[in-house]
């Protein structure tokens, strides 16, 4: 689509002109050299399981063409990957809810299980529609098949899925560059709280948009 919807909030913006800037220090360089250098390839996932995420991160995050961004994709099922493969829990979880490693294994093959039972494929396999159609489901609760051993699928979606897969997603300079957010706090900070007020050295919202294009 070659819209004004499709064009950038923030033409020309790109979080890491900041890198070697007062607005960043060694510890904020550290780990987003470390996020951005993540191969596209998993830690964790057995090859199952890493087209079925794969897949589901295309469905709750769908990322740009990338000739309509100057930025480089986020390499967001192998983020997500590393996380899972951390084992770090989150300091808190339902009690209906397993352990991180458990509940994106379960939730993972429960997903392909029903893809299987409604559309007689894996989930990678399916299309963009039935993709949708299939998280939505996840969401409402209505997958409930026994590959899910338990574990509500609306609860996986809820308190897995999104906040795995989209605070994952944010955490990236490219989703950065997105929004116009200029990372970390540390060391130089924000000054300019108020509504509709900027420090210098954030990124300029494109206000205007002509014949498709925003300026």
């Amino acid at each position: 689509m070659n819209d004004a919807r499709s064009l950038p909030d923030y033409p020309g913006y790109n979080v890491l002109d900041k890198r070697d800037s007062p607005s960043w220090d060694d510890a904020t360089r550290t780990v987003i050299d470390e996020r951005i250098a993540t191969a596209d390839e998993p830690a964790w996932c057995n090859v199952v399981q890493w087209r079925a995420l794969r897949a589901l991160c295309a469905v709750v995050i769908p990322q740009p063409d990338c000739q309509l961004v100057s930025r480089p994709l986020v390499q967001l099922a192998a983020l997500v990957d590393r996380k899972i493969a951390t084992g770090k829990s989150d300091g808190y979880r339902n009690a209906r809810l397993p352990a991180l490693q458990d509940a994106w294994r379960i939730g993972l093959a429960a997903l392909d299980d029903e893809s299987l039972h409604r559309h007689h494929a894996v989930f990678a396999d399916l299309d963009e529609c039935a993709r949708i159609g299939m998280v939505q489901a996840m969401q409402h609760g209505t997958l409930a098949r026994d590959a899910w051993r338990n574990m509500p699928s609306q609860l996986f979606f809820t308190q897995r899925v999104l906040p795995d897969i989209c605070t994952t997603y944010y955490a990236h300079p490219s989703a950065w560059s997105e929004i116009g957010f200029g990372g970390p706090a540390n060391p130089r900070g924000y000054v300019r709280m108020y509504f509709n007020r900027r420090d210098p050295w954030e990124a300029e919202e494109a206000t205007i948009r002509e014949n498709g294009r925003a300026r």
